[in-house]
């Protein structure tokens, strides 16, 4: 009786911990289809951040120096539907969303990680950038000018 118990709590902790896997952290969606359609709902521009999420050391200081800081995210919410285009190397994802990033990673010739796009709500190019020292306020302030709104 211990052990069955025991097995159903360990398979229900190892349910949780794979299905969070591979996918984008709050405030980012994985989904490009469904974030052209909130950003030309809403008015935003589109952020699509080309990461190597578990492996590429530059990706991972990105989030951690500006993506993951209070200051880009009340940016971001303002102004940027987030859209994280990942190719993990262990990390399990879903087949549907990697089918969709290698077609984005063609589509947007990427040859490196991180690689960072900025679209109009239409889909038209407004920036491209990759990591960049100092932190959230130099990244919004390197972007702010892309970012107005269309009347």
């Amino acid at each position: 009786m211990k052990t069955s118990s025991a097995l159903a709590t360990l398979a229900v902790i190892l349910l949780s911990i794979t299905t969070t896997f591979g996918r984008a952290p709050a405030g980012w969606t994985e989904d490009y289809a469904k974030a052209m359609k909130q950003a030309k709902a809403e008015n935003k521009h589109v952020l699509l951040d080309f990461t190597g999420s578990d492996w590429c050391s530059w990706c991972i200081k990105l989030d951690h120096e500006i993506f993951d800081k209070a200051s880009f995210k009340s940016f971001a919410k303002d102004n940027l539907v987030l859209v994280k285009v990942d190719f993990p190397e262990s990390t399990p994802i879903a087949a549907k969303t990697k089918a969709q990033n290698e077609k984005l990673k063609g589509q947007f010739g990427i040859t490196g990680f991180p690689t960072l796009f900025i679209l109009d709500a239409d889909g038209k190019q407004v920036w491209k950038g990759g990591y960049m020292a100092g932190g959230p306020d130099a990244f919004i302030k390197a972007t702010a000018g892309v970012l107005k709104k269309k009347e």
